[in-house]
């Protein structure tokens, strides 16, 4: 049984070492989290004898030592409650984005209290794996070459003549079996054994070990990017996607340790970036009580060489009125701006959004200590005079109520967008 020895806790930007500072790593633990660095992995730099972590936030295990890197929208500094409030928010941005969205499974159905993302994970894999093996675990029709006592399928004669010349009770054949050995299966069964290998929570181990005794124990095999593209699921096996979805990311994120065995790598980190666009996209989606269209990554081609590829532009969420005649482009931007201007680059962004799009309005969407709203307009390149073009900076106060946070989320966007609200939501 594995013990933790350690839970480190910082914010997106934040820096651990091992030579030095309070959140320490071991040595070995760096040179760990060095090689899998080298394997590509965009969620920190390396830094002198450490690590500095981005705008990825989330969860890395290096051997017994979780690392768990929470968001911050705000300057103050870091307490014990600050690091409850935002993993709380954390957890509750990836339900409501549907990371979380597990058929058998809810807040109230949970039996422990997750410390992290990374037992959440693993408790609703378990759960989902509970649910199935309680329903009955699907067969399948499944071909199968070997030596039986009786004969049944079809005789191998060249193989039956090589291996049984001197057993003449048994028969080679090939024949056809219906049972729960299939390729679903081993994907489970190697990510219950990966779980055993790998949890640190004292809650699960108990409950990983009866899934291990109650679960028919399969054959190992590879797993791989192409293994979980492969899988199709019909209707018999549509249960199974949730449990699927969970294996693939615990399995595909696991980075062993070649060299001395201790120090594995998984990880479980999110884009805050990617996370607070679709977050205010599902907001707006949610909580709309009028009749617009909400598109995310809408992409139009804008630029074509002579030869080669034309270039896109992609805009986070574009909203189209019902008139059709116009329509608002929304940026979201992770940030805070601390009472600064957007950058250049991000005002020259909407500035082609608001030419090529033919939009009404424009805003960045930033996240912030108080919510705000300030209005703009881009300059004529020859007077300096305003153009009847309006970029919006649109800041929301990160709330720990997730679901009252979206819908104040709507009724400020209403409220630029000069659209009703439904005032019993809110």
């Amino acid at each position: 049984m594995n013990n933790l020895k350690q839970h480190i806790t910082v914010f997106e930007h934040e820096t651990v070492r091992w030579d030095k500072g309070e959140n320490r790593i071991s040595e070995d633990q760096f040179k760990a989290l060095q090689h899998y660095y080298g394997d590509g992995v965009p969620f920190f730099k390396l830094t002198y004898n450490g690590v500095q972590f981005n705008e990825f936030v989330g969860v890395l295990q290096v051997g017994t030592t979780l690392i768990e890197v929470l968001p911050k929208a705000d300057n103050k500094s870091s307490t014990v409650a600050d690091e409850i409030k935002w993993r709380d928010i954390l957890i509750g941005m990836l339900r409501a984005v549907g990371s979380f969205d597990i058929k058998s499974t809810s807040s109230s159905h949970l039996k422990i209290k997750p410390n992290t993302i990374l037992d959440l994970y693993f408790e609703m894999f378990l759960k989902e794996v509970e649910y199935l093996l309680h329903n009955g675990l699907v067969k399948q029709y499944r071909k199968k070459k070997g030596n039986v006592m009786a004969l049944k399928g079809s005789l191998q004669f060249g193989k039956h003549i090589q291996l049984n010349l001197t057993h003449q009770e048994r028969f080679y054949t090939k024949h056809t079996l219906y049972d729960v050995e299939h390729q679903l299966h081993f994907i489970l069964y190697k990510t219950i054994r990966f779980l055993q290998k790998i949890n640190t929570n004292a809650a699960l181990h108990s409950r990983i070990g009866a899934l291990l005794l109650n679960f028919p124990e399969m054959p190992d095999f590879n797993v791989s990017d192409i293994t979980f593209e492969k899988l199709v699921l019909n209707r018999k096996t549509q249960a199974y996607k949730k449990a699927i979805e969970i294996a693939r990311l615990l399995l595909l994120q696991y980075h062993p340790d070649v060299t001395k065995g201790r120090n594995h790598v998984l990880a479980l980190m999110f884009d805050m970036n990617k996370l607070w666009e679709q977050f205010i996209y599902v907001s707006l989606r949610k909580n709309k009580v009028v009749d617009i269209t909400l598109t995310s990554q809408t992409s139009k081609y804008f630029w074509k060489p002579e030869i080669g590829y034309r270039s896109k532009i992609r805009p986070d969420i574009v909203v189209n009125l019902d008139d059709r005649e116009n329509c608002l482009v929304l940026d979201t931007k992770w940030k805070n701006l601390n009472g600064y201007n957007p950058s250049p680059e991000d005002l020259r962004q909407m500035y082609v959004y608001h030419e090529y799009y033919g939009a009404k309005k424009v805003a960045l969407v930033y996240p912030a200590p108080l919510s705000s709203k300030t209005s703009g307009s881009f300059l004529d390149p020859k007077t300096s005079k305003r153009l009847n073009k309006e970029c919006s900076i649109i800041s929301f106060s990160v709330e720990s109520n997730i679901k009252l946070w979206q819908k104040n989320i709507y009724k400020e966007f209403a409220s630029w967008m000069q659209m009703p609200t439904n005032e019993k939501t809110i």
